[in-house]
C-alpha cells in the first residue's frame, strides 16, 4: 500500500501565498506517481511536505531576473522555486529522460509560463553565461558542482546551493575550485528557523568575473 502524504503544514500557505494551490497540486502529483516513476525514494513521501517542498521553498528570497536548476530531477528545488516565483524565468537543466518528460508534464499541467526544460548535463550548456543565479540540490559535492554551474552564471550572479550540515567541510574541500572560478563573499545561511522543522543551510557566492 503507498505511503500517505503527510499533512500540509502551516508553514506552506505562509510561504506560497496565492500560489499555494499550485504548490498542493504539484505536491499531489508527486506523492502520487513519483515513486512508481523513479523520481523519488519510498520513504519520502510521507515527510514529502516537510524535508522536500518547503525546504526547496524557503529559498525563494534568493532568486531573481533568469535561473537555472542543474540536476533538477523531480523538480526539487527548480519546480517548486518556479511556483513560488513566478516572475523569475526558470530554466531547469537535466540529463534523464524519465525525468525531463516528468517536468515537461508538470510545467503544462500546472500552466507554468515561467519554466523551460532542457535534457542535457550542466557541463553541456553552449549558450553562454546568460543565467543570473545557479541553483542545485542534492546533485554533488561543491567541488564537483562548481565547474558545471559557475560558467553559466554572468559576472556578478550568484550561485544560490541547497546544502546538508556537512557544508563547511565541502567549501574547505572546493578551496581551488572557488578560486579557480573566481568566487567571492562566499557564505552559508541558515534560514527557515522557526518557520520549518528542519531549517535548510544555503551555500551562496557571487561569480566575480
Amino acid at each position: 500500500m503507498p505511503e500517505q502524504l503527510e499533512a500540509e503544514p502551516a508553514a506552506a500557505a505562509q510561504l506560497f501565498g496565492g500560489r499555494i494551490s499550485v504548490a498542493r497540486q504539484f505536491t499531489s502529483n508527486l506523492a502520487a506517481h513519483g515513486e512508481e516513476r523513479g523520481l523519488i525514494g519510498p520513504l519520502e513521501v510521507p515527510r514529502l511536505w516537510t524535508r522536500h517542498i518547503l525546504n526547496s521553498a524557503i529559498a525563494a528570497p534568493f532568486f531573481g531576473g533568469a535561473a537555472v536548476d542543474v540536476g533538477s530531477g523531480a523538480g526539487l528545488p527548480g519546480l517548486v522555486l518556479a511556483i513560488a516565483r513566478p516572475d523569475v524565468e526558470w530554466t531547469l537543466i537535466e540529463p534523464m529522460e524519465r525525468r525531463t518528460t516528468w517536468l515537461s508534464e508538470q510545467v503544462a499541467e500546472l500552466g507554468l509560463a515561467n519554466v523551460t526544460v532542457e535534457r542535457m548535463r550542466g557541463e553541456e550548456w553552449s549558450r553562454g553565461r546568460v543565467f543570473d543565479v545557479a541553483t542545485a540540490r542534492a546533485v554533488s559535492a561543491l567541488r564537483t558542482l562548481l565547474p558545471y554551474t559557475a560558467p553559466l552564471v554572468r559576472p556578478g550572479g550568484t550561485l544560490v546551493f541547497l546544502k546538508g550540515a556537512n557544508v563547511a567541510a565541502e567549501i574547505d574541500a572546493a578551496a581551488k575550485q572557488i578560486r579557480s572560478y573566481g568566487l567571492t563573499d562566499v557564505t552559508v545561511q541558515i534560514v527557515g528557523e522557526g518557520v520549518l522543522d528542519e531549517p535548510t543551510r544555503i551555500f551562496r557566492a557571487t561569480v566575480s568575473r
